[in-house]
């Protein structure tokens, strides 16, 4: 089996995962993911989520692997492993504020200047 393959066996769950807390517009539409990592979380969404937090014991090797990836730190081999840890990477690190003038408010410095007088006549 390649890294990249899972066997048919492996993360079944018997409706989709959407996640509407964090993506209210959904997955595919939030810029985070591409497509495919998007058919991956909502297709095996729901086992991958039973299986990190213990809520469901492991049946494959293939999600004992995944057990291990969430909790003992191992590398991930497949793509369902890397798209759930982005996911969680997503949805656990705070999210970035942009704006176009910059976050904070620059006060001029007064102490070290002079009154300067503007006779306009």
């Amino acid at each position: 089996m390649s890294t990249n393959d899972i066997s048919k066996d492996s993360f079944k769950a018997n409706r989709k995962f959407y996640d509407d807390k964090n993506y209210p517009r959904g997955m595919s539409r939030s810029g985070d993911f591409t497509l495919a990592e998007v058919n991956i979380i909502e297709q095996y969404g729901i086992a991958l989520s039973e299986l990190s937090s213990a809520k469901r014991e492991p049946q494959t090797e293939d999600e004992q692997h995944f057990v291990d990836v969430c909790n003992q730190g191992a590398t991930p081999i497949n793509k369902v492993e890397k798209a759930w840890l982005k996911y969680q990477n997503k949805i656990l690190s705070p999210k970035q504020f942009h704006t176009l003038f910059g976050s904070s408010k620059v006060e001029p410095d007064t102490a070290d200047t002079e009154p300067v007088d503007l006779d306009l006549d």
